[in-house]
């Protein structure tokens, strides 16, 4: 999935603050409150083949698609497919034209399906969820105050919209893996000595223009920063090993020592990051990044 905050061009440096657990197998949980497009999952799973994972997200849509393309891609991919070959078969206003046909029915089902139970409507919402996500203006995934998708078409002229092969390897991939919709502190109980886990909340805005934190129709504000810095210090109190994604706000403002308050008796770490959500192009240039971690990274 394409997603706003997405870790995919940073695993290159993200890999250089993994503990040294992961190499060595004292590692043997993985945990990952904020999924999203789950790049760093999928990257340690790939290097390391961590057995035991647990992963987490608070968007309800999100959690459905990972949940149905685990239990039935066959469909997933049938259904996408359909989509790809109606889609690219048309005119460029018919592609908008069908593009908000699509959006619109999304969002008209939405209080009709039961996120809770498993049915044959999760394939259609999961392919329209991709679907959109594939289409739509720089893949964000945006929702208004009521959950409606409200992000615009966007112009691109051979999107792949059924990747048959990715998708069947997300699967295997997902296949022994906890899979659960809440809010961050739902995994506390399961968190150990033996354990990593990776937080990658909606980041903090640098600017008043840069929030991108309405994923599903809730704020994550400074209060909500504030009560994932006390998480992060109860759960390194279980010796589990933290690693923590977000915003440096000294790209703005120099004096802005939020983080370091916050997060004061760990380290903060300073890495170099492309802006790759933003209305104007030239404004996606090169900004600092935050890698918070409660182990000493071997870099």
């Amino acid at each position: 999935m394409k997603w706003a905050g997405g870790k995919g061009q940073l695993l290159p440096q993200l890999k250089e603050y993994y503990p040294a657990g992961l190499e060595n197998g004292s590692i043997e949980k993985y945990f990952e409150p904020f999924v999203g497009g789950g790049a760093m999952f999928f990257h340690i799973q790939e290097k390391y083949g961590q057995k035991d994972c647990h992963l987490f997200d608070f968007n309800e849509e999100l959690i459905l698609a990972y949940l149905t393309i685990r239990k039935n891609v066959v469909s997933v991919v049938e259904n996408l497919w359909a989509i790809q070959e109606k889609y690219q078969s048309l005119s460029d206003d018919e592609r908008k034209e069908y593009f908000y046909g699509v959006r619109e029915d999304f969002n008209a089902s939405k209080e009709d399906i039961d996120y809770d139970n498993y049915s044959i409507e999760w394939v259609k919402r999961t392919s329209q969820i991709i679907f959109l996500n594939r289409t739509c203006f720089n893949g964000l995934f945006r929702v208004n105050s009521k959950g409606g998708f409200n992000v615009p078409f966007g112009k691109y002229k051979n999107p792949q919209i059924c990747n048959r092969d990715n998708l069947f390897a997300v699967s295997e991939c997902l296949k022994n893996v906890t899979i659960i919709r809440g809010d961050f502190e739902v995994s506390k109980e399961e968190i150990d000595s033996k354990s990593l886990v990776y937080f990658d909340p909606p980041y903090r805005p640098i600017s008043e223009t840069a929030s991108f934190t309405s994923y599903s129709g809730n704020k994550f504000g400074d209060k909500e920063q504030l009560r994932l810095a006390k998480y992060f210090r109860e759960l390194d109190s279980k010796g589990a090993k933290l690693m923590l994604s977000n915003s440096d706000p000294k790209n703005i403002d120099p004096d802005d020592d939020f983080f370091e308050k916050a997060y004061r008796g760990f380290n903060l770490n300073v890495i170099r990051s492309n802006r790759r959500i933003n209305s104007k192009g030239d404004k996606r240039g090169p900004i600092n990044e935050l890698i918070i971690t409660n182990y000493e990274a071997d870099t």
